[in-house]
């Protein structure tokens, strides 16, 4: 599968109207093609998240050519101040539970260190990927590596989870012993190990796509 994520950042002069156009436009322009639409306001207490987020996808690469345009010029008018976006290859680390959804879907986008060692890399991959062993609140995960980052920073890796509701997310994931014990290491500046420098984007809504 080819997936494609957008966090839109509105100007401070959008108001609700305008938001509800967007997300109605965009999501008639990705519909047709699109094999998963999700394209929903986030929900309060995201960290550089954006005020929508955008989660499509596609059978294919292909698929993604012909809406791209019509997206990033819907994009480009006001009242969007910016947009961080990522385009990669999903399904090559991740599970389901079977027959389960996640009220919420979350996705961060992350940058690690140009020169990291790739086998420090597939550390921070194991430790990330070995977090909902631990957590019955996540429904569903998938870390896959950019093909093309868009945005503040040039990202490099899309760690997505679907969770069971918002207090999943809020609460026992970020509290949990696996994450600032094994997971946080990796995003401390004070920590000797840190590999991601970059300000992450934090970004979740309501999982209902369309």
């Amino acid at each position: 599968m080819f997936e494609v994520t957008r966090l839109v950042h509105l100007s401070s002069s959008a108001d609700a109207a305008a938001r509800a156009g967007l997300i109605a436009g965009l999501r008639e322009i990705a519909a047709p093609a699109a094999r998963r639409v999700l394209i929903e306001s986030t929900l309060p207490g995201v960290r550089n998240g954006g005020d929508v987020l955008v989660h499509l996808r596609f059978d294919e690469s292909a698929d993604w050519t012909g809406p791209a345009a019509e997206v990033d010029a819907l994009l480009g008018r006001s009242p969007v101040d910016r947009v961080d976006g990522a385009e990669y290859q999903g399904g090559t680390a991740g599970f389901a539970v079977p027959g389960a959804t996640g009220s919420v879907y979350r996705v961060l986008l992350l940058r690690v260190a140009p020169g990291t060692p790739r086998a420090t890399i597939e550390r921070f991959e194991a430790d990330l990927l070995r977090m909902p062993r631990y957590l019955p609140s996540i429904r569903s995960w998938q870390l896959s590596r950019v093909t093309r980052g868009t945005g503040s920073s040039p990202w490099t890796h899309v760690w997505e989870q679907e969770f069971t509701d918002l207090d999943g997310l809020t609460g026992p994931y970020l509290m949990h012993p696996v994450h600032w014990a094994h997971v946080d290491r990796w995003f401390d500046p004070e920590c000797p190990e840190v590999i991601v420098r970059d300000r992450i984007c934090h970004s979740f809504c309501v999982n209902s796509p369309v």
